[in-house]
Parts: structure tokens; C-alpha cells; sequence
């Protein structure tokens, strides 16, 4: 998928991954790009500097992102590559008693709600018309946790999984229908949520090698351009990911020493 003349809608798009992937699709000639977020004045700000439209919207609630949708095809018309980018990080933490299923229910239903239901909310509202033209594009912000383990959230590790999956079972269901899955899966990226993590003591391990938002960008414009499932902007995720897959309980005793190197017992 070339993202030159067409319509793109990017939630999550004030700032981190979101809004570079946002500055790169107006530089790639894309007729429209729609800032979507939370934060209307980050929106805002995102959309005056590259051309682009900024709309308020909690992707954790239907009704909006049904109303983003309508509003995007009410001025511009098709929706051709839908980013479900928005994501939340929470109910982290080292204590065993404290984090992981210990972890305030608050914390679970926000991560489910931002993590997989809006991207759930996001598939119903814009297949419909995509599957009537033969054509359409979703990505879904996944992360590398969703492939290995995020060692710090247990309610980040599960809903990216999810995440994860979900994409896949789009893949497979709509893919001879002409809908295009991406699934972009980051290791270590320099923004405000790693930023923050690493500050609270828990994410500190990946800002070594983290990625620049707009490197990641870069690797998304491929990843469409070749219309690849898994982009991965760390290419070693990949290699990883294969050594989960080929011997479970060796990378489960890699992952638990890794931890208490990290962080102790």
C-alpha cells in the first residue's frame, strides 16, 4: 500500500509513535490525515503543523470512535488506512503483591478497554464500507510484549497479546476480501509512556537502543509498502519471538533470570 493521495485516520496521533506516524504520512502526499486523541489540544497541535484534521476521541468508547469514522467520511470520503495506535500502559510495578493479578481492577478494565476493545470499536465501525469496496487497510499498534513479555506489566503483556491476536484473526478472515492487516510491534521507543515507565523504575531496560518515534514511522511505511503482517522496527524481535516459539521453557527460565538481573529477587 502506497499512502500517497489517500485518507488516513491515526488515533493515539498527539504525540509518541502516533503523531510521527502522522508527520510521515503527510510527507508521504497522503490526501488527509485525521489526528485523532484524547488530548484535543495535542491533536491540534499535530494537525496544524502538517495540514491535517484533529478530532477528540476516547477510542475505549464506540460511540466515538463510530463518530470519528462518520465525520472522516463525511469530509473526505473513504477511509483507506485506519491506525488503531492508541494504547495505555498500567497497573505495572515489581511488587508481586501489588502489580501483575494484584493489580487494581481499574487498571485491568482501562488496559482492555484501550488495548483491544478499541480496536474491536474500530474494525466494526470501518469494515463494513471496506469490505463493500474490496479494499482498505487497518493497523493495529501492538508492541513486542504482545510477542515475548513485557517484564514489568502483566496487564500490558495480556492485552497486547490480544491485541496481537486480534489482528491475526482479521488477517486471516478478510484477507482474500482485500483487507490489509498490519501489525506493528515495537520493542523500545523514546516516548512520554517508556519515558515514564522508566522513570518509575520499571521500564529502564529499554531505553538502550530505543527507537526515535520517526524511526518507527520509517518501518511502518515499509511494512504497508510490502504489505507485511508483523512490522517490526527491531529486527531482533523477530529472532526472539522464534526462540519463544521453539523452546518454551528455556526462554521462560532466560526471561526469569533476565528479570531478577534487572531487578532483583
Amino acid at each position: 500500500m502506497e499512502v500517497r493521495e489517500r485518507v488516513v485516520v491515526v488515533t493515539g496521533g498527539a504525540s509518541g509513535i502516533g503523531a510521527a506516524l502522522c508527520r510521515r504520512f503527510a510527507a508521504e502526499g497522503a490526501r488527509g490525515v485525521v489526528v485523532a486523541d484524547r488530548d484535543e489540544a495535542g491533536a491540534s497541535a499535530v494537525a496544524d503543523a502538517i495540514g491535517g484534521v484533529a478530532v477528540g476521541c476516547d477510542v475505549a468508547d464506540e460511540a466515538q470512535v463510530r463518530a470519528l469514522v462518520t465525520r472522516v467520511e463525511g469530509r473526505f470520503g473513504a477511509i483507506d488506512l485506519f491506525c488503531a495506535n492508541a494504547g495505555v500502559a498500567l497497573g505495572g510495578g515489581l511488587d508481586p503483591m501489588t502489580a501483575g493479578p494484584f493489580a487494581p481492577d481499574e487498571a485491568w478494565t482501562t488496559s482492555w478497554a484501550v488495548n483491544v476493545m478499541a480496536h474491536v470499536y474500530a474494525a466494526r465501525a470501518v469494515l463494513p464500507a471496506m469490505l463493500e469496496r474490496g479494499e482498505g487497510t487497518l493497523l493495529t499498534t501492538a508492541s513486542a510484549a504482545g510477542l515475548l513479555t513485557d517484564l514489568g506489566s502483566q496487564a500490558y503483556s495480556v492485552t497486547k497479546h490480544a491485541a496481537v491476536a486480534f489482528a491475526e484473526w482479521l488477517a486471516i478472515a478478510y484477507g482474500e476480501r482485500g483487507i490489509r492487516i498490519s501489525c506493528l510491534c515495537p520493542m523500545g521507543v523514546r516516548t512520554p509512556m517508556v519515558e515514564g515507565a522508566a522513570a518509575a523504575g520499571i521500564g529502564a531496560h529499554l531505553l538502550p537502543g530505543a527507537l526515535e518515534p520517526e524511526a518507527v514511522a520509517d518501518a511502518v511505511i515499509e511494512g504497508l509498502r510490502e504489505e507485511r503482517f508483523l512490522i517490526l522496527p527491531h529486527p531482533q524481535v523477530a529472532d526472539f519471538f522464534q526462540r519463544r516459539a521453539g523452546d518454551p521453557d528455556r526462554w521462560l527460565r532466560g526471561m526469569r533470570r533476565l528479570r531478577t538481573a534487572l531487578y532483583g529477587a
